[in-house]
């Protein structure tokens, strides 16, 4: 039981970081001025426009896919079997469980192979590739192997080294209800748990923040309409209206 405590203890530490880490740099993104109107062009020129492009962006990885073919194929690759495999997880959390996670049960295997497969070729591309290896930073390979390990690990317990399912789910939904139950002690089972919390810790602090940082890129959620319409900031606005107030008296 004392296994179950620790293991519960880091969970709710790892979440608490996780949720208040990713919040508050959501806030910051959302605070922070942008003084010119600087989408990527071509760029749409109405809000509907900007939604379908977001959309695009965020789904197809629209301007990686015109960028590089390789790099967008291991990279969808990658960030789809994740979301898959994430959705799967659910079952762990919910009793009973959803039908639609029930469903999706026999892809979720299959995307971990995906996931494991685009983390590979996108490790081999920082090494292969002159220019990104020049700007790749020691954690940006310990970032790619850590994703890689939690999916291997993942697969391992799928496929050779079973674990306890039944137990543990009772401990991942005791984490959820506050009313713990005991954890596998299965080797690979600790050692995949212990580095999702060491993922979840890390989060707030890496570069995997472009996830919610898609969505506040000026060159992305932009309209193109500089010559229609005068952008101004709100911090510059302010200034604006300063300005004249003092120039009035």
């Amino acid at each position: 039981m004392l296994l179950s405590i620790v293991f519960g203890i880091l969970f709710y530490l790892a979440a608490l970081i996780l949720i208040i880490g990713v919040a508050s740099h959501i806030r910051r993104y959302a605070k922070t001025p942008a003084p010119l109107v600087i989408p990527t062009t071509p760029a749409p020129t109405t809000r509907g426009g900007v939604a379908a492009r977001m959309f695009r962006e965020v789904v197809f990885f629209e301007s990686l896919f015109k960028g590089s073919k390789w790099t967008w194929l291991f990279g969808w690759l990658f960030h789809f079997g994740m979301l898959v495999v994430l959705l799967r997880h659910l079952r762990y959390f919910t009793e009973p469980v959803w039908s639609w996670v029930a469903m999706m049960q026999w892809a979720g295997v299959y995307a971990g192979f995906a996931m494991a497969i685009g983390l590979i070729g996108l490790f081999v591309r920082r090494l292969a590739v002159d220019r990104i290896r020049y700007i790749s930073a020691p954690s940006d390979y310990l970032m790619v192997v850590l994703l890689f390990v939690i999916g291997g690990t993942g697969l391992l317990m799928k496929y050779v080294w079973h674990t306890d399912i039944v137990a543990l789910k009772a401990f991942t939904l005791g984490l959820v209800t506050f009313s713990w139950s005991p954890l596998p002690s299965d080797p690979l089972l600790l050692i995949h748990l212990l580095l999702v919390i060491v993922l979840m810790l890390i989060f707030p602090f890496s570069k995997l923040l472009h996830a919610p940082g898609v969505f506040f890129s000026p060159t992305r959620n932009m309209k193109d309409t500089p010559r229609e319409h005068r952008h101004i900031a709100a911090w510059a606005k302010k200034l604006e209206a300063n300005a004249q107030r003092v120039t009035s008296e």
